[in-house]
């Protein structure tokens, strides 16, 4: 019986960080590594460092100083797909298949500071990527024929526990009810499965996130939010063995903001 690891980490800059996305490969050892916010221009994504320990694979979505996502892997890459969501422009999406599944890598935009979509553009984009991205995954729920892993920072902590403070955040992009709503909606119309939310269920807290602002105080503070999510398609998921989530990065020297999620899949 093969088996499928596939890992998430909003890395903040994959350039900066590449030493510790290397260490993080050689500890864990996933198959596959999806990284969002990777700041990297396409042609100068550092892979041949990546190659030299065993992951040489690679699909991109990249740009000059903002977003950026990529998938990278031990095992060959097929069908490299990008999808440009709310026709910005932005590298916020890339997928391909790796051992029979599709494995897509999303950076939904995080949405500025005020929660009003008439006053801040950027929370309005927010909102219209979260309506593109559910028709997009309804649509695929009525097509789909391979598995299907959807990984990423999405930027939506959807329920109570899975925010330091619920009643303190409400009105804090990223758990204001107009965006948790939606998360939900998008995941119960897609079929989809939330593994990381079954493997640690509800009330447990599960964070992912904890702002620079708390400085090297994060861990006592423990002020974070599960932005980052691994979804599967509903057989997959039922294949899932083991869930992980790494908090000791956000200890590392000049560590991203969030954190590694890594999910084991059994493959048939």
């Amino acid at each position: 019986m093969k088996t499928l690891t596939v890992a998430t980490w909003n890395i903040n800059s994959v350039r900066l960080r590449i030493d510790q996305v290397i260490a993080f490969l050689k500890i864990h050892q996933p198959d596959v590594l999806a990284l969002q916010e990777t700041k990297c221009p396409p042609g100068q994504f550092p892979l041949k460092k990546l190659a030299a320990h065993g992951w040489p694979h690679l699909a991109e979505h990249g740009q000059k100083g903002y977003h950026g996502v990529a998938i990278i892997s031990r095992w060959p890459l097929f069908d490299i797909e990008r999808r440009d969501f709310c026709g910005m422009g932005d590298a916020r999406h890339v997928s391909a298949r790796v051992l029979g599944v599709r494995i897509h890598s999303l950076y939904v935009p995080a949405g500025g500071e005020e929660p009003d979509p008439q006053i801040n553009p950027k929370f309005a984009h927010k909102l219209s990527f979260l309506e593109e991205m559910r028709q997009w995954l309804a649509a695929l729920r009525e097509i789909r024929e391979d598995p299907m892993i959807l990984c990423g920072d999405f930027n939506v902590a959807p329920y109570e526990c899975d925010v330091w403070d619920h009643k303190k955040l409400l009105k804090v992009v990223t758990h204001t009810p107009v965006e948790t709503d939606a998360l939900k909606a998008i995941l119960a119309e897609s079929g989809l499965v939330d593994v990381v939310r079954r493997a640690h269920p509800a009330p447990r807290p599960l964070f992912t996130w904890w702002s620079y602002r708390g400085g090297r105080d994060w861990q006592s503070h423990d002020r974070g939010r599960r932005l980052d999510h691994i979804w599967a398609s509903p057989a997959l998921a039922a294949r899932c063995e083991a869930v992980e989530v790494i908090r000791e990065t956000r200890s590392w020297h000049r560590p991203s903001d969030h954190i590694p999620l890594i999910a084991r899949f059994r493959l048939p």
